[in-house]
């Protein structure tokens, strides 16, 4: 049986939006060996319920501990608002579980205390109140001004990001009075930072962006070297989909730059 330190990092999301961690998390770590699900069967996670996300949340979690993932990292926003906590009590301590809501939260108490912050993301991790909730605990006084984006998402899913359509959709969004006069802006989902570019433009590069990649990669190393799980592999990759599409193959190719093989499976029969 293989140490702890050699086992995978699993990292699940319902599409590609997700790939844009484990791609941040490959680079900082390009030893570590990944396991990737992919729930491609039941994208956007942003406009299903609670119970349903979690149901999903739980199977994956399944595949990735039967991998024998030493983490799991939840990298959805909305994953992480709605089934952080009840993954983290079924995994227990088969695997440290992290979410990509917390690093951001840090990282704006340590930054951002006296600033106004508006926040973009899914129905789910808006209406959840999770950003605040984590901040009013902290005792911060950071002005929050969230506003659901649903049709990012899944415009970005279907490949429309840096064309007209999603320079449209972005400047609707984004002219809302919600987010007027920000100093910062929060990508609350991790498709965002694929239409990163268009929304400087938008602020025309005047405003900070905070997006969870960078962040979250740095925390995972973090922890790994912390408990000393670093692996000296060679970065072996696996990615799994609940359903085998092509936007999440052509994905997975432009930002691991190379062939990938897709395995699929569903999780349920």
């Amino acid at each position: 049986m293989k140490s702890i330190a050699h086992c995978p990092i699993g990292i699940f999301d319902s599409g590609i939006g997700g790939l844009t961690v484990a791609h941040a998390v490959a680079e900082k770590l390009p030893y570590e060996d990944i396991v990737y699900f992919g729930d491609t069967a039941h994208l956007p996670y942003g406009d299903k319920s609670t119970a349903a996300i979690q149901a999903y949340a739980i199977k994956i979690c399944d595949v990735l501990l039967k991998h024998q993932c030493k983490l799991i990292l939840i990298a959805c926003n909305s994953a992480s608002a709605a089934a952080y906590d009840l993954v983290k009590e079924y995994v227990g301590k088969k695997a440290h579980v992290m979410n990509v809501i917390d690093p951001v939260v840090d990282y704006l108490l340590a930054n951002y205390a006296d600033k106004k912050i508006g926040l973009i993301g899914t129905k789910q991790t808006v209406y959840s109140g999770i950003y605040k909730k984590k901040l009013d605990e902290r005792h911060s006084a950071i002005e929050l001004h969230a506003l659901a984006t649903p049709l990012l998402a899944p415009m970005i899913e279907e490949g429309f990001f840096n064309n007209k359509i999603s320079e449209q959709v972005i400047h609707e969004y984004l002219s809302d009075p919600v987010l007027q006069n920000i100093d910062v802006l929060v990508l609350g989902c991790t498709h965002y930072p694929l239409i990163k570019d268009q929304i400087a433009r938008f602020y025309n590069k005047k405003i900070d962006m905070v997006d969870a990649t960078e962040l979250v990669a740095r925390v995972v190393d973090a922890y790994l070297a912390g408990h000393e799980l670093y692996n000296n592999g060679v970065g072996n990759k696996k990615f799994f989909v609940s359903d085998l599409t092509r936007s999440f193959q052509e994905a997975t190719r432009l930002f691991f730059m190379e062939e990938v093989k897709l395995e699929y499976y569903p999780l349920w029969e």
